[in-house]
């Protein structure tokens, strides 16, 4: 699926809160329709801002928790996807546990995928807020079950050259576009804000103001993926770059 990045598989995804703040619901079904803050960024009215922020150990202090990626422990988000291979399950849990990571107390989010019923993907990821509310990624522990079994895409922030990325800004505006991993010759993934106002429909309900972003990388020059985020939920949608159907939240399990 892939609440992580469709590219390198790290994402993610995830995670919620204990009330939806926002973004309704109607249980309607449709389609992903762009608003016009998306037509005026793809017809060129909003100029890309590079975001860069230094990370500092010292800015998780007193985190704040962002609306639109929260990471209560206890929650699960679960996602439906049709692929040629059959349908994934996939599971998103922000669990109880933590790890430190540059000197940073992050949450472990435990992501697996069950392709007809199968795991065939388990995945640790690393991610935590800072004292804005920016949603950072420390890395992640990724395991494709094969035959063979495949470790690709794994990569901890501080080893081997790699940093920490963000996954959500705590303050973000159509255009602004951000690293989201950067673990040298690993992964390479980047984000970018193209509508603060998207409305959705899946499974799970309808849901409007919506976060949509695009996710691409050097590594796979000209694919692009894209999510959306609902406040008080996290991902709600991806649409991914590959010939698989779209990722949808179907259900959603709070502590």
């Amino acid at each position: 699926m892939r609440v992580r990045s469709s590219f390198a598989y790290a994402a993610i995804p995830i995670a919620l809160t204990l009330v939806l703040i926002g973004c309704s619901q109607d249980g309607q079904r449709g389609i992903l329709e762009p608003s016009h803050s998306e037509a005026l960024a793809t017809a060129g009215g909003a100029a890309e801002a590079r975001v860069v922020i230094p990370f500092a150990a010292a800015n998780f202090v007193g985190a704040v928790q962002n609306p639109f990626l929260p990471l209560v422990p206890g929650t699960i988000l679960t996602y439906r996807q049709e692929t040629p291979e059959g349908v994934e399950i996939n599971t998103v849990e922000v669990t109880n546990r933590t790890k430190v990571i540059l000197g940073v107390t992050t949450y472990v989010v435990h992501d697996q995928v069950f392709l007809e019923g199968a795991l065939s993907e388990d995945t640790f990821d690393w991610m935590a807020p800072d004292k804005d509310g920016n949603v950072w990624y420390f890395g992640e522990d990724t395991k494709e079950l094969g035959p063979p079994v495949s470790t690709q895409g794994s990569w901890v922030a501080g080893q081997n050259g790699a940093m920490p990325g963000i996954l959500m800004l705590a303050h973000p505006k159509v255009g602004n576009s951000y690293v989201q991993e950067d673990a040298p010759g690993v992964v390479a993934d980047q984000g970018k804000v193209m509508d603060l106002n998207a409305t959705v429909t899946v499974p799970y309900g309808t849901f409007t103001n919506c976060i949509k972003t695009q996710e691409s990388t050097p590594i796979e020059p000209g694919d692009r993926a894209f999510k959306v985020y609902a406040e008080g939920i996290g991902t709600v949608v991806e649409i991914p770059n590959k010939s698989a159907g779209r990722v949808e939240l179907i259900a959603v399990q709070r502590p």
